[in-house]
């Protein structure tokens, strides 16, 4: 395994890039609930970089930072290519997308696909860190099996356990990513859907944690199934950071509570729901005046009173037949006024 000791600092926590989840207007409202993790995109490819309207996709606001930037490619040169062309955007690091097993994606030769090729993925990270003196980090899981890739030689199904990881990783190691982001499941790249893919093959910790044990200079965030701070905390032993997925939108309110991570935080008081909910209507009017979907605009508000009193009536007044551009701002007020006071401001 190269041996690289990188400077960048592994956040205790961050939340994972998700498709239709991780927009701007989600990372805006989950930093109104937390200054304490790191935020992604969702998985940009690097076509629609290189081809697309770059402000658009690309283009961020300050409050929102930190914030890293993912892409999907399939080739070292379209990856040199949207890494230069993402540089000026702010973002504080760049991480390469070796984990998303959708069709679409792995068709290409993209996500977790990739990990059948080490030396493709050593290319495309050589090929990030000469575009960029930002961060590179990557992004994949432990494995990837049941699939149907096979070794040419062995006629072999690969990438089934850890000395296949550690196979991996001792390829793409000699390009120093400064951080390895593993989602504790192998990726099956036929046969199961997306969202399949993210609870049927089972979470293997074990296989990350030992591997941060036996190689302790490695930079290693652990990824899967984290919804709870008690299990954060139990993993920041032995890992140096934790990625969060499906928790953070649905429970949102745990982003508040990431401060109970950090040695010394025990007095601090996280944001009430209605202060949140106070400092995100002044977005909501600027962005509606731009012209943005209401709806897109609320979908990060959806989980914030999961599992508290009056949560059942809360998702009645947001939900998508009642949310409309001209009454939006009511319905906020609706709930700023009529939900139980012990919820929404302690």
């Amino acid at each position: 395994m190269e041996k690289y000791f990188s400077n960048v600092e592994t956040p205790k926590v961050s939340i994972a890039p998700m498709v239709d989840k991780t927009h701007r207007h989600f990372r805006y409202f989950s930093r109104i609930l937390t200054k304490d993790a790191l935020l992604y995109t969702e998985m940009i490819t690097a076509q629609s970089i290189i081809h697309g309207d770059r402000d658009k996709i690309l283009s961020f606001r300050k409050e929102e930072g930190p914030v890293a930037l993912q892409i999907a490619a399939s080739n070292p040169e379209d990856a040199y290519k949207a890494v230069k062309l993402s540089n000026d955007y702010g973002y504080s690091e760049i991480n390469l997308n070796c984990g998303c097993p959708s069709d679409r994606v792995s068709g290409n030769l993209m996500g977790a696909a990739l990990m059948s090729s080490k030396d493709l993925v050593y290319e495309i990270l050589c090929a990030m860190k000469e575009a960029t003196n930002k961060p590179i980090t990557i992004k994949h899981r432990i494995g990837i099996d049941g699939t149907g890739v096979l070794d040419n030689t062995s006629n072999k199904i690969i990438m089934e356990g850890y000395n296949d990881l550690l196979d991996f990783l001792n390829t793409i190691s000699k390009a120093k990513p400064d951080r390895y982001t593993i989602h504790a499941r192998s990726a099956i790249l036929k046969g199961l859907s997306p969202k399949d893919n993210r609870e049927i093959p089972p979470l293997d910790y074990n296989m990350v944690y030992n591997l941060k044990k036996e190689f302790d200079y490695l930079n290693i965030e652990i990824n899967g199934g984290f919804k709870t701070i008690e299990s954060i905390k139990d993993a920041l032993t032995k890992v140096d950071g934790v990625m969060i997925g499906r928790a953070a939108y649905e429970d949102c309110y745990l982003l508040a509570n990431f401060y109970k991570l950090y040695n010394g935080n025990e007095n601090i008081k996280p944001i009430s729901r209605g202060d949140a909910i106070k400092a995100y209507i002044p977005y909501i009017i600027e962005e509606l005046e731009n012209g943005n979907s209401v709806h897109s605009l609320v979908s990060p508000l959806h989980s914030l009173f999961q599992g508290q009193k009056g949560s059942k009536k809360y998702k009645q007044l947001l939900s998508s037949s009642n949310v409309k551009k001209d009454s939006i701002l009511d319905i906020l007020n609706t709930i700023l006024e009529t939900m139980p006071e012990d919820i929404l401001w302690n």
